[in-house]
């Protein structure tokens, strides 16, 4: 039987478009800044607590909208599922304004039209949220 992870993922997206994918340190696969809630956490409470770890961004819970949803595979865990909650940060950043932090060893910005050119991205973003993201 496989575990499950909850997790909270944002999109932010660049003045440009671009979607910000990181690459946690001791991994191969880019995905959205994110992670595990803490005790008594919403997903959204999760979401923007991670960005300020993560990439020194500082958002409130209640601006983050909702896309979805899923279960899939985890990018990093063996024998593990993923439960994501995937929000949409507000706004359009500066990309240099975005720097990487704790667990962060590389940010890479993303037009969404390229995503197939890349095949170091997460499972979660492939299967589930790109495609979603390409109907909006």
């Amino acid at each position: 039987m496989k575990n499950v992870l909850k997790v909270s993922a944002v999109c932010v997206y660049d003045l440009s478009g671009r979607l910000l994918t990181v690459r946690k340190q001791g991994t191969t696969k880019f995905m959205h800044p994110g992670g595990k809630p803490e005790r008594g956490e919403t997903a959204a409470e999760a979401g923007v607590r991670e960005l300020s770890e993560e990439v020194g961004l500082h958002l409130a819970a209640v601006d983050l909208e909702l896309i979805g949803v899923w279960t899939g595979t985890a990018a990093n865990e063996a024998n593990t599922d993923i439960e994501a909650t995937v929000f949409t940060a507000p706004g359009r950043w500066d990309a240099d304004a975005v720097i990487p932090a704790a667990e962060i060893a590389e940010l890479r910005w993303m037009h969404l039209e390229a995503a197939a050119d890349f095949d170091d991205l997460a499972p979660l973003l492939t299967e589930y949220v790109l495609p979603r993201l390409h109907k909006a």
